[in-house]
């Protein structure tokens, strides 16, 4: 499929390329980077008047040359940051949440009511930008309760994800964020150290609201240090083994418990080869998803459910805004409801 024209499109040679992964137009034009690994390129898909192209740059509204990331980046190259190879017709919503629900099915154990709903987040996760808040999703359990599988798999086909552990140091975060954009997953987010904590905390506090970056000190080119905002903006996802500390942010997640099971023998104990393909697909046909729906979507203020607790509310509106069935919708706000009243059920017990 090729557009028939796209605005402000080609090279300038008085202009310094901007390395960049996404941009919303005046206009209404979509541009997403996406990779080819077989290949080895990158190239922008660009969505404009119905249709979409590939392309090397386009100009932005502020008259800046934008590129994608070169192939040889360290983070698209390793698939820290993994992306759509480009745009693939889905079907309808009902049938793009059946794929969802498959693969997610196919390899990790949940319980099918939060299986539904994590089909549904990672939906969410590709119209976020729409939204000026995000909700949050959790797994927590001990080891070996399947918590690693989950992120690599849910993980996997939600919005440009970005893959972290506990063991990274927080500085690479902060970065990977800014540079990004994209959905946070991120394993063991427990951390073991309390400078690493309070770090953390704050991704997580002010990457719950649009337009609340960070300010960190950063040394420039000249060797001083200068304060720098870091967009930290975005949905995520973690498995830790406890709570946090800050109990306003612990009430920021939809938690589910994963415990000790007897697997299915159909779940691979090894995810397989074609586990990336699959992944890979389902966010081909995502990034379709986004450039046919993006530009309509809208926080639904009639979705507040007054039986709800306002903070729940909060979260689940601008994901039930995506969602097109009235039932369906009763059927997420139940899940979340039940998780949520068991987790604060869970935190107000003595320890």
């Amino acid at each position: 499929m090729t557009a028939k024209s796209t605005p402000k499109s080609g090279r300038r040679r008085d202009t310094n390329p901007v390395p960049a992964v996404s941009a919303v137009l005046t206009g209404g034009a979509l541009v997403e980077m996406v990779c080819d690994p077989e290949r080895r390129q990158t190239a922008f898909a660009v969505w404009w008047d119905g249709a979409w192209q590939r392309s090397q740059s386009i100009e932005d509204d502020a008259g800046r040359l934008l590129e994608p990331y070169a192939f040889d980046n360290d983070f698209v190259r390793n698939k820290v940051v993994l992306f759509a190879a480009k745009p693939v017709e889905y079907g309808s919503q009902e049938k793009l949440i059946e794929e969802i629900r498959s693969f997610i099915h196919c390899y990790v154990e949940l319980d099918s009511d939060f299986e539904r709903f994590a089909s549904y987040y990672v939906l969410f996760t590709w119209l976020h930008d729409a939204f000026n808040e995000v909700p949050y999703l959790r797994v927590r359990g001990d080891y070996g309760t399947g918590k690693t599988r989950f992120l690599q798999t849910v993980g996997s086909i939600c919005y440009r994800p970005m893959f972290a552990s506990g063991a990274s140091t927080i500085s690479p975060v902060f970065h990977m964020l800014d540079r990004f954009g994209g959905t946070l997953i991120i394993d063991e987010a427990d951390f073991r150290f309390s400078d690493e904590k309070a770090e953390m905390v704050k991704i997580l506090n002010n990457g719950i609201i649009h337009g609340m970056p960070v300010l960190r000190a950063s040394v420039n080119r000249q060797r001083e240090f200068e304060p720098r905002a870091f967009q930290v903006f975005g949905p995520k996802i973690v498995a830790t083994r406890g709570d946090y500390d800050d109990k306003g942010l612990d009430s920021r997640f939809i938690t589910a418990e994963m415990r000790c099971r007897n697997v299915r023998a159909d779940i691979p104990l090894n995810l397989p080869a074609e586990h990336e393909a699959e992944a890979r697909e389902l966010r081909n046909k995502l990034l379709m998803y986004r450039f046919r729906n993006r530009g309509g979507c809208r926080l639904d203020p009639g979705l507040v459910d007054p039986d709800l607790e306002p903070r729940l509310n909060q979260m689940l509106i601008p994901l039930l805004s995506v969602v097109e069935s009235d039932q369906v919708r009763d059927a997420l706000r139940e899940v979340a409801q039940r998780h949520y009243k068991a987790k604060r059920a869970d935190a107000s017990r003595p320890t």
